[in-house]
């Protein structure tokens, strides 16, 4: 089993050294250019969006319900131990790295959800569905390729994602933790509770993240803050390790090739893993809100990269870093090693407020584990609804979900991380392929919503044919025409035999740039 996850570790470095953080980077960077750095031009815009978006859904998923699933699975063990393990092994540069993938994944997670919401279908229960594999199927007219990326979400999400989650909510609850269940009671208090939301579908999930996620993510930085207040004077010498450390020439134990090198792979790789910008799994759940326009959803889900990780990562590495349990000296001695990653952020709080903080920061971690589990589950669901609209399939991914809860809880994960590094790869590649190729209808949506917004319209809404900003007409009847709010008169759809975008040919082209 350790030659396995040896050969698995040495695969998926490899992946993310050579291919995914340049693909993913440079895919970034392109959105950035051709939608006017719409990250940082339209921020504003985003917090306004959040604050107004609990209402409007005439009855289906509200787009703070859509934001807060999504925001479920970005805020999870990623921003906690997989933030720590980028410090062992990249150091304190890999915040950095974390950083710049998040600044850029913000164009790409733009562009994924407004993608998601333009190309999305009304499901059978009234609600919708979206996402990289509809987009592949309705924009790029390719269903097997769709069916191929649904097949990888299925298992990752379903399958290695909800198994590493449940391995860390159970180390807060079984053996050795202020709990300290067996570990077979610990797994199944699990697979109980993820069954109960679960196998309630799409809408309860939603119910149940629209407080769980933005709670606990706020509990978990106001910690953060009390920490970061107790060591303010040493905050500017941090942020200039953590720079110079992500150029600096110095290894560290346990990273690819040490340097620069460790800290680029292990940033890149832990902040894909913690934002999901690129990933397309998000879109999943940006295309089931009810919205008058795809770019508000799209800047909405956007600002979830940036609440991931420039706060809450941050967050993260700003306790590590100003306790005495981390240091780069520590790793490079030996006497910290990644195995420790799982504890050293409980570790650090404890070392920096008192040891009594060991039951909140456990159910805190509980909340954000379990957030995500619930999440990655949904993303499953939606994923098999592409592939079948047949009810009894949805029941699928749903057993399966709640399996994979109990067996994460009791099993040795070191194989199953290094398999979700390269299947996660493997998505991000596939769908930033897609982003990429739709990238004008993108584009077209955001230039839409600029006019309307110059022309005095709080709230724009969006029309799918005849629109001069778009390459040619959506297909469907959901963006069909003004006043159907996304809801319009669609009927159940599949993506079988979906036409093609019908070329505008008598509009005039779309330009490539973006509207300032």
């Amino acid at each position: 089993m350790d030659a396995l996850a040896a050969q698995l570790a040495a695969v998926s470095d490899w992946i993310t050294l050579h291919i995914t953080m340049w693909v993913l980077v440079g895919t970034g960077i392109l959105l950035t250019v051709r939608t006017g750095a719409v990250q940082l031009r339209r921020l504003p815009d985003m917090f306004r969006q959040v604050a107004g978006s609990r209402s409007g859904a005439q009855g289906g998923i509200s787009s703070f319900q859509a934001f807060t699933i999504s925001l479920a699975a970005r805020v999870g063990i990623g921003n906690v131990f997989g933030v720590a393990a980028a410090l062992i092994l990249g150091g304190p540069g890999a915040i950095f790295w974390m950083w710049i993938v998040a600044l850029v994944g913000m164009a790409t997670a733009f562009f994924e959800a407004t993608l998601a919401q333009m190309f999305k279908v009304r499901h059978t229960d009234g609600s919708f569905r979206g996402g990289p594999a509809y987009y592949m199927a309705r924009g790029l007219r390719s269903r097997p390729l769709g069916v191929v990326f649904a097949c990888l979400t299925i298992f990752t999400c379903g399958f290695s994602i909800i198994m590493v989650q449940s391995n860390a909510v159970a180390g807060v609850i079984g053996p050795g933790s202020p709990l300290n269940l067996p570990s077979s009671v610990a797994a199944a208090v699990l697979v109980g509770l993820s069954a109960l939301v679960i196998l309630g579908g799409v809408r309860r999930v939603a119910r149940v993240t629209e407080w769980m996620a933005p709670i606990m993510a706020l509990v978990y930085v106001v910690m953060a803050l009390v920490i970061v207040g107790l060591h303010v004077t040493r905050l500017p010498g941090l942020l200039t390790t953590i720079v110079s450390s992500a150029f600096g020439p110095a290894p560290f134990a346990g990273g690819v090739t040490g340097g620069i090198i460790a800290a680029l792979t292990n940033g890149t790789r832990r902040g894909l893993f913690s934002n999901e910008a690129g990933q397309g799994t998000a879109p999943f759940a940006a295309a089931t809100a009810t919205v008058a326009h795809p770019v508000q959803q799209g800047l909405i889900q956007s600002l979830g990269v940036f609440v991931d990780t420039i706060v809450v990562c941050t967050a993260t590495a700003f306790i590590i870093l100003v306790s005495d349990v981390y240091s780069p000296t520590l790793v490079e001695s030996g006497a910290l090693t990644p195995d420790a990653a799982g504890t050293l952020t409980s570790d650090a709080v404890a070392a920096t407020l008192g040891g009594w903080t060991a039951v909140p920061m456990a159910i805190v971690i509980f909340v954000l584990a379990f957030s995500s589990i619930i999440a990655a589950a949904t993303y499953s669901e939606v994923s098999m609804t592409f592939i079948s609209e047949r009810p009894e399939w949805r029941w699928l991914p749903r057993l399966v979900s709640v399996v994979s809860t109990g067996l994460g809880a009791l099993a040795s994960l070191t194989v199953v991380w290094n398999t979700v590094d390269i299947t996660m790869a493997v998505m991000t590649l596939t769908n930033l392929v897609a982003l990429v190729w739709l990238a004008r209808w993108g584009v077209g949506a955001l230039k839409d919503w600029d006019a309307q917004r110059r022309q005095g319209r709080d709230a724009p809404v969006f029309i799918g044919v005849g629109n001069p900003h778009l390459p040619g007409d959506l297909p469907g009847d959901v963006w069909a025409g003004e006043g159907s709010d996304a809801v319009g008169t669609d009927e159940p759809a599949r993506t079988d035999d979906v036409p093609a975008p019908t070329p505008a040919s008598s509009q005039p082209a779309a330009s490539t740039g973006a509207d300032a």
